[in-house]
């Protein structure tokens, strides 16, 4: 690799975490103080989730082939700018309705002009050999900026709030929170000027853009049978990672951690992201990817069942931290691979664009319905009970995504 690649791969990475920061990152660390301050329960904040996937999942469409035409670091510029501009309305506490809207304006910023052009240019940094390095490095990397963001999320709360937290009331955890949504959007608009000005490939970008976009070549696309199984794929694996939103809320309500300790759990989740996703990196090319992704699924699966059974108890710390990194590896590793996995599922580069938007239209369904499904069972059965269906919930699809790997598997094995 040219040094100069490298540079165009760390730009990348912190694009495409910082992208997602103000919609998912804050709320899944913050979840309970979130909760509080924009007075929400689970289904509503579930309901703004779903109004994202609903705007994402047309984004998806018709955003795809978008990124088979023109540049990527332009399109994923321009997204970050659009995004952080975001965070301003948000730092406001607007009511619910307005704040459904907002989500869906990040489901046009964050998918319509970002997801499929960061795919694209991960596979062509990734070249013939090595795309399990940069998908893994991608997924890592992310993983990695999401946790700084968070430790600085949790450090400029913390530094924000006079005494201990359990003893601030609702104005001051509203007041430091808002340092942090200000202080990550300001951020995301440096990187984004980074982007348009350094994240240029060595690759001639007439080469993997097209003239124009017809509807001969999205049926081509539809015509491979790589194409179908990895939109069950991604949709089971990403109802997994959904499902990791509500872990700090696990602490918090059934290990009876405090916020600032609940948060911290959810850092130490984002830490084991980076961790996972470079390793699987550094040595998922010298073996068959999907065979890794099936094992990633499986995993997925086991540690599912750890917290569904509801085994786990304020009294079993040793056994929480044990299944939250048995799922997060398995959530993590997966997230790495599905898309790393194109290249031996014989999908044509120039058409990368085309295709993810097509298997995201599928994949990335739980943006709708996976929010106020796990808000429905946290709020219709407070405490445990509710944790444990939802957890039975990420099992049940992520066995059916580990029987759709292993097919995917065995029909690319040669």
């Amino acid at each position: 690799m040219q040094k100069s690649s490298w540079y165009y791969l760390i730009l990348l990475i912190l694009a495409g975490e910082a992208v997602f920061i103000l919609p998912f990152v804050l709320p899944r660390i913050f979840r309970p103080t979130v909760l509080d301050v924009f007075q929400l329960d689970n289904v509503q904040i579930g309901f703004c989730f779903s109004v994202y996937g609903i705007v994402a999942l047309l984004s998806y469409l018709v955003g795809g082939p978008l990124a088979d035409k023109f540049a990527p670091r332009k399109l994923i510029a321009v997204a970050l700018w659009m995004t952080a501009l975001g965070g301003l309305l948000f730092a406001t506490y607007p009511s619910y309705k307005i704040l459904r809207l907002l989500y869906g304006y990040w489901g046009f910023t964050t998918i319509f002009l970002f997801w499929a052009p960061m795919i694209k240019a991960t596979r062509v940094w990734g070249g013939e050999t090595s795309q399990g390095k940069a998908f893994g490095f991608l997924d890592g990397g992310r993983g990695l900026t999401g946790a700084l963001f968070g430790l600085l999320g949790v450090l400029v709360f913390s530094l924000f709030l006079d005494g201990d937290v359990s003893d601030a009331n609702l104005v001051e955890r509203k007041e430091a929170f808002t340092y942090v949504i200000y202080i990550a959007s300001i951020i995301i608009s440096i990187i984004g000027v980074f982007v348009w000005f350094f994240m240029k490939s060595g690759v001639h970008e007439e080469k993997i853009l097209l003239q124009k976009i017809t509807v001969k070549q999205i049926g081509s696309v539809l015509k491979i049978p790589s194409v179908w199984l990895l939109m069950v794929i991604i949709l089971c694996a990403y109802v997994g990672y959904k499902i990791t939103d509500i872990i700090s809320q696990y602490a918090n309500e059934v290990m009876l951690y405090n916020e600032v300790k609940s948060a911290q759990v959810g850092t130490f989740l984002q830490f084991l992201r980076p961790t996972t996703g470079i390793l699987v990196g550094l040595v998922v090319d010298r073996f068959r990817i999907t065979f890794w992704l099936f094992l990633s699924l499986s995993l997925t699966a086991i540690g599912g069942v750890f917290f569904a059974t509801g085994i786990i108890a304020p009294s079993t710390t040793a056994l929480f931290f044990m299944s939250v990194v048995i799922i997060a590896v398995g959530v993590y590793a997966a997230r790495a691979l599905y898309f790393g996995v194109m290249q031996e599922g014989r999908i044509p580069l120039v058409l990368t664009g085309t295709a993810v938007g097509l298997i995201s239209l599928v994949g990335y369904t739980p943006d709708i319905f996976a929010g106020p499904a796990y808000g429905y069972f946290l709020d219709k059965y407070p405490g445990a009970q509710g944790h444990q269906y939802v957890f039975w919930m990420l099992s049940g699809f992520s066995l059916i995504g580990t029987i759709t790997a292993f097919v995917y598997y065995r029909l690319y094995r040669k």
